[in-house]
């Protein structure tokens, strides 16, 4: 059986978000997501926003996504999650304060495999190897944060940052590695999103210290 290509598995989902974010005001989603908001006519427009360090255009009432620069299409998770962040942006202020996925909502139900995706990867990546976390981290544009052996705060849309904490292994304990959620990201993209998210970035940290 052939395997079904990512345009066939998220297409619904895609065109679903399509149609939920064609419903709203854009000028409000702008608002509520901290992007910038340009309208052209009465009917067209753009929202501009900001993803993992990149700028991307989403033209309504149309609703395509292309990015500043190269005009390119991304890859459809991106799009997806681009979409729903503009989609369930309410406003809320960043908490500045950090927590688990196990803390966000239904966040138990899905922690077993988030893990699987995103802590155990890096761990065993990185769990010997602190200056390559470091130089990964750096590479992609993190922010030096105080906790565990070594943390980087990634900021991956305007109003949701991530975390990552490494402890190196040592004669008592095995490696770990967290991936966490600023405590407002929950007003930004459902659950499932956010692990989509934290595996993305588990794995651009792994792929980033292999290129060293």
């Amino acid at each position: 059986m052939k395997p079904r290509t990512p345009e066939e598995t998220y297409g619904p989902a895609l065109e679903k978000a399509v149609r939920d974010l064609r419903s709203l005001d854009p000028w409000l989603v702008a608002l509520r997501s901290d992007t910038k908001h340009t309208r052209f006519t009465e009917a067209r427009g753009q929202i501009e926003v900001r993803f993992w360090g990149s700028d991307y255009v989403v033209s309504y009432p149309e609703i395509s996504i292309q990015e500043v620069g190269t005009g390119q299409e991304p890859p459809i998770a991106t799009q997806i999650l681009i979409l729903h962040y503009l989609i369930n942006a309410d406003g809320t202020r960043l908490a500045d304060h950090w927590i688990s996925f196990r803390e966000l909502p239904d966040g138990r139900v899905y922690d077993a495999a988030f893990r699987r995706r995103g802590s155990l990867r890096l761990a065993q990546a990185f769990g010997k190897d602190l200056e390559g976390f470091v130089a990964a981290a750096t590479l992609l544009g993190g922010e030096r944060l105080t906790y565990g052996d070594a943390s980087f705060l990634f900021s991956m849309f305007p109003r949701l940052r991530l975390a990552v904490v490494l402890h190196l292994a040592d004669e008592e304990f095995p490696a770990s590695a967290n991936v966490l959620f600023d405590a407002a990201a929950g007003h930004y993209l459902p659950t499932e999103d956010l692990a989509v998210l934290g595996g993305m970035l588990a794995a651009w940290l792994i792929k980033a210290g292999k290129s060293r």
